[in-house]
């Protein structure tokens, strides 16, 4: 057994000081010491397809399970680009403008590693995922919170546009959006376009929840427009796409010059991305219909948890995307967002996240949000539970 420290350890002025343990991990532990249904952190409780599983097993006996190239590898991204091309109408060329990354989170970080520097400022839009302010403080820029319309989550345009100023480097959006599942309209993104016109404001756009939007409507990437696409580095991840959360595994687009300075960085952060896995989702993506069939995958689970909710007291808000559902809960309790969702946890058996974690000043609406990413039977228990109330 070693012997405890004699020596002082030097600690250094934190990098992050404000941040602690995320919510996510807060609110899982509680459920797990509660045996609660955990509908707060957002994956899946159910396995992929076996045929991307079976994909890794022959890439790694074919012996592909060195390092890769570190763009990735040339096959995926050719894939990659089809895809896009077929979706949204714009080729990015496998070789200068698309890169595959260790998941989102690392994506959208090597990307304001990439194009902030120290004293630029990054509009984000609240309540936001919660990787983004830290990452603009990492990078030494500072942040420009721009709330979106409390209850439809929709931007703001008049208080958008009086947030670009003569520091602006950045704007990052997210749609389909975490958390509430709002989505941006066409007509948005094209008034999105003219604003930015004017500027060299870059566009770091969110898209990992591409493949959930619900109702017949179409998912506007920054890509299908293309003085967006000009100056958008688009982020999307395969581990929502396949349930495979864990495999950490996303991809970039954006244009030459944008990608260029994009793998400065990535090339000195993870390099490259695992090996097999990258084969695999390659073989797997030749054929379109496990992603085109997604929206009606999720939508028939959203509908399922919707139904279920209607018979209780809480307030549904639209879910037009993501997995996530958000609730007012005022005609249930008036507890604080935390407050709730650790009594509902405890007492209830269901664990939801608090609206108020996607928000730097923890600004309350009444609301949480749950995951219905969930096998029926999972989904179904927590409603039984929920039904109670």
């Amino acid at each position: 057994m070693n012997a405890p420290f004699e020596h002082p350890t030097p600690v250094p002025a934190s990098r992050l000081p404000s941040v602690g343990t995320t919510i996510f991990t807060v609110m899982s532990a509680l459920a797990q010491e509660h045996r609660a249904v955990n509908l707060g952190q957002g994956f899946p409780d159910f396995g992929c397809d076996p045929r991307l599983l079976e994909g890794v097993t022959r890439a790694m006996h074919a012996g592909l399970n060195q390092y890769p190239p570190m763009a990735g590898i040339a096959a995926l991204r050719e894939v990659m680009s089809d895809k896009v091309q077929a979706l949204y109408g714009r080729r990015y060329d496998p070789a200068t403008e698309i890169t595959i990354t260790a998941g989102a989170t690392q994506a959208i970080l090597t990307a304001v590693l990439a194009v902030v520097h120290p004293g630029d400022e990054v509009i984000v839009l609240e309540p936001c995922y919660d990787s983004y302010i830290p990452n603009i403080e990492l990078a030494g820029g500072r942040v420009v919170r721009v709330p979106l319309t409390p209850g439809t989550f929709q931007p703001d345009f008049d208080r958008l546009a009086a947030a670009i100023g003569p520091r602006t480097r950045a704007l990052i959006i997210n749609s389909p959006h975490n958390p509430s599942g709002a989505t941006w309209s066409a007509e948005q993104m094209l008034q999105l376009q003219d604003l930015l016109a004017p500027t060299n404001v870059l566009l770091i756009s969110d898209e990992v929840y591409e493949h959930m939007v619900y109702d017949g409507k179409a998912h506007q990437s920054a890509s299908r427009f293309p003085a967006l696409a000009a100056r958008t580095i688009v982020v999307s991840s395969f581990g929502k796409t396949f349930h495979v959360t864990g495999w950490k595994i996303g991809t970039v687009l954006a244009p030459a010059a944008l990608t260029a300075e994009f793998r400065k960085v990535h090339q000195f952060n993870v390099f490259t991305v695992n090996t097999p896995m990258q084969h695999a989702l390659a073989e797997h993506l030749r054929d379109p219909r496990p992603y085109l069939e997604l929206p009606a995958f999720y939508q028939a689970k959203r509908d399922r948890f919707r139904e279920g909710l209607a018979r209780t007291r809480f307030r549904l808000l639209p879910c037009p995307g993501t997995y996530f559902q958000c609730v007012d809960y005022s005609a249930i309790s008036s507890l604080g967002e935390d407050a709730f969702c650790r009594w509902l946890t405890q007492e209830v058996g269901v664990a939801a996240i608090p609206l108020s974690a996607f928000y730097a000043d923890g600004f309350e609406q009444g609301i949480v949000r749950f995951c219905f990413a969930k096998q029926e039977a999972t989904v179904d228990e927590a409603l039984k539970r929920l039904q109670t109330l």
